[in-house]
């Protein structure tokens, strides 16, 4: 499929795990990818695998997304879609969370979706373009300790929701998919805390763990949170706006009272 043949994308946190994925199976479905995140190194090792362009910078930085999209418009003609996958911080209960953890998690997971939304409306407005925020099924419900991660992408879906709401009548969609567990290096590192705590021998034990009362019984892969997000930024998805599409194997479906039946 080349779903993406002459349509340009943007997308933040794009170095590793689900960004990096994205990434792939957009450049792979023809689409012209400029990826960003903090850090150099890995973006540019993901657009020398993907063919994409890699520019380094924050994305909370409103000033380095504009020049993005402005980058887009020379380079491609315009923007067509701007994914909002950059997060984290915001681990541990309220009480451990002091003001400055807070900041943190503000700016990684809402102030970046925020900055990226706002630079690329015009340009989408123009192009009859969407935004995908990348949220969690933790903005769906509390997991222990993660009292910042948590209010933050129950943050981002309401923030999804009012994009859909005003931009919806200029042509714009806004989605927003909510990944439950994923294999990617991050979640590799709560694995390893995991088999501290639990005495399990691997991570492959870990994930089975945490996955055992999800319905598939298996973590996703990024190339599967990839392909949910290449169908919701294609032409097919044209009158999808404002959904929350779960990517959790069916972990949020549980009735969690009757896991002892």
């Amino acid at each position: 499929m080349n779903r993406f043949t002459g349509k340009t994308a943007i997308i933040t946190g794009a170095g590793t795990g689900i960004g990096a994925a994205i990434a792939e199976r957009f450049t792979a479905e023809g689409g012209n990818v400029i990826l960003t995140g903090r850090r150099a190194e890995p973006i540019e090792a993901v657009a020398a695998r993907t063919g994409g362009m890699a520019v380094a910078g924050d994305a909370s930085d409103s000033a380095h997304m504009s020049r993005l999209v402005d980058l887009a418009t020379e380079r491609f003609g315009g923007l067509d879609v701007m994914v909002c996958n950059a997060g984290g911080f915001g681990f541990g209960t309220i009480t451990e969370t002091g003001e400055e953890d807070w900041s943190n998690a503000v700016q990684a997971n809402l102030t970046t979706a925020y900055a990226a939304a706002r630079a690329a409306l015009p340009a989408l407005v123009e192009r009859q373009g969407n935004v995908l925020m990348m949220a969690s099924i933790a903005g769906l419900a509390a997991g222990p300790e993660a009292c910042g991660y948590v209010t933050m992408k129950h943050g981002l879906i309401g923030l999804t929701k009012s994009i859909a709401r005003d931009f919806g009548p200029e042509g714009v969609r806004c989605n927003a998919i909510c990944p439950g567990w994923v294999r990617t290096e991050m979640a590799d590192m709560e694995m390893g805390e995991l088999m501290e705590r639990k005495g399990l021998a691997t991570v492959e034990e870990a994930y089975a763990l945490v996955t055992r009362d999800v319905p598939l019984r298996r973590p996703a892969e990024g190339a599967d949170v990839a392909a949910a997000a290449a169908f919701l930024c294609a032409e097919e998805a044209r009158m999808i706006t404002g959904a929350i599409l779960t990517v959790d194997g069916g972990a949020t479906i549980v009735d969690v009272p009757t896991l002892a039946f």
